[in-house]
């Protein structure tokens, strides 16, 4: 199987206070995906069910990201999601929180049938 490339819907989410990683990260999905109607799967007689959904997200602290809760963010296809280092950490002047900002990259794909 191999995959092709249909859609690239690109977001930003942000945390204002709490550092919340997975927040931003749901936020950065949501954002991209708001974007988007995709009516074209019955043209190639697919359904949203057939889409691939590969999400990377970039946060300052991968780790923090609960790709699960993110994934969740995406109605429909096979989702993955991956965390990597990025996006931005603003400190508050006390020191004591931070603003998270993700962003996202949703790319959806179909299997070409070959």
């Amino acid at each position: 199987m191999a995959r092709v490339r249909c859609i690239t819907e690109m977001g930003m989410g942000v945390d204002v206070h709490g550092r919340d990683a997975t927040k931003a990260a749901r936020r950065a999905v949501s954002d991209a995906i708001r974007h988007s109607s995709v009516g074209f799967f019955r043209l190639l007689g697919k359904t949203p069910h057939d889409m691939f959904v590969d999400v990377t997200i970039a946060v300052p602290n991968p780790d923090a990201v609960d790709t699960s809760a993110v994934a969740k963010e995406l109605p429909y296809g096979t989702v993955t999601v991956t965390a990597v280092k990025g996006g931005m950490e603003i400190p508050a002047e006390s020191g004591g929180d931070a603003i998270i900002i993700a962003n996202a990259a949703v790319i959806v794909s179909l299997d070409d049938g070959k």
